[in-house]
């Protein structure tokens, strides 16, 4: 379930409910398997016009792919950041560690 109320389907649920409406063309077809499964006709309706202009990729998450793909760009850009603070730090160690007139270490 959705927090604002609406009930979220599987786009395996939402592909059978379609694939059921276009077996059963015809007068009403539409309001019959939507009771059927417990759905709202408009609901059917926009999933049966959706499918028919897009085809089965409609349903198949490609919206969650997008999702993961810029949180996982997002996190290598962070990692990268992180990479250089590291890299400067370790020269600001290093640099803070050598005796001024010899070069030396301390």
């Amino acid at each position: 379930m959705k927090s604002n109320g609406k009930r979220q389907y599987s786009p395996e649920f939402k592909f059978r409910v379609v694939v059921e409406v276009l077996k059963a063309e015809g007068s009403g077809a539409e309001a019959q398997v939507a009771r059927a499964y417990g759905v709202h006709p408009v609901t059917v309706s926009k999933w049966k016009r959706k499918f028919l202009e897009q085809g089965a990729e409609v349903f198949s998450g490609k919206d969650e792919v997008r999702q993961y793909e810029k949180k996982i760009a997002d996190l290598e850009r962070m990692l990268g950041h992180k990479e250089v603070e590291i890299a400067l730090l370790q020269n600001f160690w290093e640099g803070a560690h050598v005796d001024g007139e010899t070069g030396a270490r301390r």
